[in-house]
């Protein structure tokens, strides 16, 4: 009876106003870009937050005469682009240097000014806790380093009127973020049905070409929603950790 009710659990409605923080750009549509695409389609007001401009993200894919400065360009537009897909309504880049985050002060000081100034209902991120996936995949210490740093901008930098008193000075009230939802993590317990925007993530997805190259991310991605999805009798879905704090 228990794993019936599990099943039958109603998805949350959508936020109204939502922060997605990510460490580089395309993190965002790999990830979680279905549920935000249903989001902003049912009206949530979402802010994309990239701590990088993924100055590092050079592979395969991208030309051998490619330089950092050039880079950083291209994937702050096809980051923006990625948005658009989405519906998304803003973008904000806070340029840390990709490859080498770091949980500093400086990076939770920026990011409690965009929880402030943005005043989100929910904050999206990645699970911090999460070291590796199966025995195939390394989780990005920049991922975990943005995951991290979120979560203590949430709590307790954004609510806490004394932290960071200098946002004060810049008319930046304190915020209670009433939800997170953490990706990736090892124990979800919320599926968000993405069946009717999959080929919206996937299109948002292959604006990231410095990083696709010739390469169709639809076979992987189709793969992972189905996955996730059959965990809760979906389609398709993303997987999610929900927190809920009280007012």
């Amino acid at each position: 009876m228990v794993g019936a009710r599990a099943t039958r659990r109603k998805e949350p409605p959508a936020p109204t106003r939502v922060v997605s923080v990510h460490a580089h750009p395309d993190d965002q549509e790999f990830t979680v870009a279905g549920t935000l695409a249903k989001w902003a389609r049912a009206g949530s007001h979402i802010v994309t937050v990239c701590l990088t401009s993924g100055e590092a993200g050079s592979n395969h894919a991208t030309p051998a005469d490619m330089t950092r400065e050039r880079l950083v360009k291209i994937r702050e537009e096809e980051q923006r682009a990625a948005c658009r897909v989405l519906g998304i309504a803003e973008v904000l880049f806070l340029g840390y240097e990709d490859g080498i985050l770091q949980p500093s002060i400086a990076l939770r000081r920026d990011l409690t000014r965009a929880i402030r100034r943005h005043r989100p209902h929910a904050v999206v991120c990645g699970d911090p806790t999460t070291r590796f996936y199966g025995t195939r995949y390394l989780n990005h210490p920049d991922h975990r380093v943005a995951a991290d740093v979120a979560l203590d901008a949430v709590f307790p930098s954004a609510e806490t009127r004394f932290i960071f008193p200098e946002l004060l000075d810049e008319g930046l009230e304190p915020h209670h973020v009433r939800e997170v939802w953490l990706h990736g993590a090892e124990r979800a317990d919320t599926f968000v049905d993405i069946a009717g925007v999959l080929d919206v993530k996937i299109r948002a997805l292959r604006e990231h070409r410095s990083q696709m190259g010739d390469w169709d991310p639809s076979a992987m991605i189709r793969g992972w929603a189905r996955q996730q999805g059959a965990r809760r009798r979906l389609g398709a879905a993303e997987a999610f950790r929900r927190m809920v704090f009280q007012d």
